[in-house]
């Protein structure tokens, strides 16, 4: 408003120009007026959460207040019992005590509840000096642009008597809160309870350990040494005749492990430099929570063991090695270091995260008996990209019992068929974990869509492995490359192929929204800077979803293994690739539908604004020339920028952008993949 008004009034003496100050005073009216409804908005929803935090305040208060009275309780009554033991049995008081306890929460329970309604009021704080700064900047540029100084007497009117510029309750939370955590949870403990109440800046991008990024460049470096080694060997060093496919199939799950760790972390990444935050999506600990660099650790420590563990198979067939170690024992210890490396109980490497994975795969395991999550259902959607993994899984297990671990020979001939039904299965799981959880969720909402339909997409993928199963098997016996299993089996691969591609960009992705504005096949809003990422996203899930049609020419035109062996291995690693693609657009469109449903408890800038980033909108909005350089550079790059925005557009900062909503205490994520309406 301000940049349009002096496009209105240049370089005009207001004090003297008639119609400068007819044209002035019709501004300041507008002006003023968006002021006061702003400012009414701030004032509206600051109240909405202090009554929300002092209901929040005392509800803490007597359940910390309960807590301790049944701490004392049942110190009472174990004295009491001790001293009645001693003349007569009576083990019942004891479970009398605990019987009573049972409604009483636990003191975990009670700091995961401070600590999260310390967070808000950190946050609802930070909101005060926000929008008081806010109001303070755009009427000290008010004065500054038309040289008066209404806007400071607005000020000092409106805004500095305005309640959530006064109200200090919130700072009165704060130390109140942490008084009782300190004292009552902690033991008098200052420094640990506030370790443990610490909220993270909003300006700290360093979520990680210095040392983090220098033990992924140094694990990297060790890896390609280690690679580099593995291919002289295989490649220029006698070694006693291995079969590269066997090897293949040995090791295939161990690095798409890895390289699926790779591309969560470029998923981070990605989300976190766009504004897109997952860590609230997921709910998992604002204060403590992997960043990129952890993923990369973890990829490359794991790329280290893969590497050394394939270079020591190698090797170990050397005619002076093949004696002393079984070589084709490397894989099954590789794997085990693994499976060790998961289930690790110590707290070490990364167990808390560890912990959280080992819980959520249970969830899956147990689908149906527990409410579906967003975490839940988008894990079971990367299992669904790594069925490959489970397959080799299940031909590695077959390999240990029926093969020979010295020389790699035996009885394989069963390993990786569909003989046994074992494997129809294995492919079938992945499916049948989110065909469940679809039923689960409209079990729990009552919706039929989107729900019953997204279960009936999963339901495809039963057809394609089950008729995919009966024609190798017919194929095996018969030769017979054309038999009707073939052909429903090409039927079933292509309705699957067209539902689950017009359920990632309509329903995951929220493409081709009725009002997509000036993103046409898109929607209206978008968080990724650049729109040809989204249209090539599309063409890319479209190409993936139909590869098996290369599948299908080759095996119909070459009876090669080994081309067939290439094409499945290439085709794992570009499924994998697709996924990773579908991550960066799937919690891009959870983060809008979050913001544009509302569901939230506290609001958090997405993307955190760095103190050079503050200083730089600061100082263009007090410089004097600042409208002239807002103004010329609007012409040059022909884009409008919204005040507050910086000019330089590398580091332009979207207001549309600005939180994430976290969702309310039962109430389920949004339908997956339903597109909600403009923010």
């Amino acid at each position: 408003m301000l940049y349009d008004c002096k496009e209105e009034v240049p370089n005009v003496d207001v004090r003297t120009d008639e119609n400068a100050v007819r044209l002035v005073a019709q501004f300041e009216e507008q002006f003023f007026g968006e002021c006061d409804l702003q400012l009414t908005k701030v004032n509206t929803f600051f109240a909405e959460k202090v009554a929300e935090a002092t209901r929040k305040f005392a509800m803490l208060q007597s359940e910390l207040q309960a807590h301790k009275e049944s701490l004392l309780a049942a110190h009472t009554a174990n004295s009491k019992s001790l001293t009645l033991r001693r003349r007569v049995s009576r083990p019942h008081l004891l479970f009398q005590t605990q019987k009573h306890n049972v409604h009483i929460k636990t003191a975990k329970d009670l700091k995961l509840a401070y600590t999260e309604f310390y967070l808000s009021l950190i946050l609802l704080q930070n909101y005060q000096e926000l929008n008081f700064t806010g109001f303070r900047k755009i009427l000290k540029k008010h004065d500054k642009m038309l040289n008066t100084d209404k806007g400071v007497v607005w000020r000092q009117n409106y805004v500095e008597t305005a309640p959530f510029h006064k109200d200090s309750l919130i700072s009165e939370y704060i130390l109140k809160t942490e008084t009782l955590y300190i004292n009552d949870l902690e033991n008098g403990d200052r420094s640990k309870a506030m370790k443990r109440l610490r909220v993270p800046p909003l300006t700290d991008t360093r979520t990680y350990p210095k040392g983090t990024v220098f033990r992924v460049g140094l694990f990297l470096g060790m890896f390609v040494m280690i690679t580099v080694v593995a291919i002289i060997a295989a490649f220029f060093i006698d070694i006693y005749p291995v079969e590269p496919w066997l090897v293949v199939d040995l090791y295939r799950p161990g690095f798409m492990t890895f390289l699926f760790i790779t591309f969560l972390g470029f998923n981070i990444w990605g989300w976190r430099t766009a504004g897109v935050n997952h860590v609230l999506i997921f709910e998992i600990d604002p204060r403590q929570h992997l960043s990129h660099q952890h993923f990369f650790e973890v990829s490359s420590i794991l790329s280290i063991l893969w590497g050394l563990s394939l270079t020591f198979l190698l090797f170990g067939n050397l005619e002076q090695f093949r004696e002393l170690f079984p070589a084709y024992l490397n894989p099954g210890i590789l794997y085990a270091v693994y499976v060790l490396f998961l289930i690790n109980p110590f707290p070490v490497l990364f167990h808390k995260a560890r912990f959280w994975l080992l819980k959520r795969l249970w969830r899956l395991v147990a689908c149906g008996f527990y409410r579906v999550e967003f975490a839940d259902f988008w894990l079971a959607d990367q299992l669904n990209s790594l069925v490959q993994v489970l397959l080799d899984a299940e031909y590695i297990i077959c390999f240990y019992i029926l093969g020979n671990i010295w020389s790699g020979n035996g009885e394989l001939g069963v390993c990786g068929s569909y003989s046994y039904g074992i494997r129809a299965v294995i492919g079938c799981y992945p499916a049948y974990i989110r065909f469940v959880q679809c039923i689960r969720r409209f079990y729990d909402s009552r919706k039929w869509f989107p729900h019953l339909v997204n279960a009936g997409k999963y339901s495809t993928t039963f057809f394609k492995v089950i008729f995919h199963a009966l024609y190798t098997l017919h194929s095996e016996k018969t030769h017979d490359l054309r038999s009707v299993y073939f052909y429903m089996w090409l039927a079933s691969c292509f309705v699957n192929s067209c539902y689950t591609l017009t359920w990632d960009i309509k329903m995951d992705w929220g493409f081709f929204d009725k009002n997509p504005g000036e993103n046409k096949f898109l929607r209206e809003e978008i968080v990724y800077p650049y729109k040809s990422l989204y249209y090539l996203a599309m063409v890319e899930d479209s190409a993936i979803r139909f590869s098996w049609i290369v599948t299908v020419a080759v095996q119909q035109s070459s009876t090669s293994q080994t081309t067939q062996k290439i094409v499945s291995t290439i085709l794992v690693l570009l499924e994998a690739m697709r996924r990773f693609i579908w991550n960066f657009f799937r919690l891009e469109n959870e983060h809008l539908n979050n913001c544009g449903e509302f569901r939230a408890v506290r609001d958090i800038s997405v993307a955190p604004l760095r103190t050079d980033d503050l200083a730089t909108l600061e100082k263009i909005m007090d410089e004097d020339n600042g409208a002239e350089t807002f103004l010329l550079k609007r012409r040059v790059l022909q884009h409008e920028l919204f005040a507050g925005e910086s000019t330089i557009q590398s580091q332009t900062i979207k207001p549309k952008e600005s939180s994430v909503l976290l969702y309310v205490g039962d109430q389920p994520p949004s339908d997956e993949g339903t597109s909600t309406s403009p923010l």
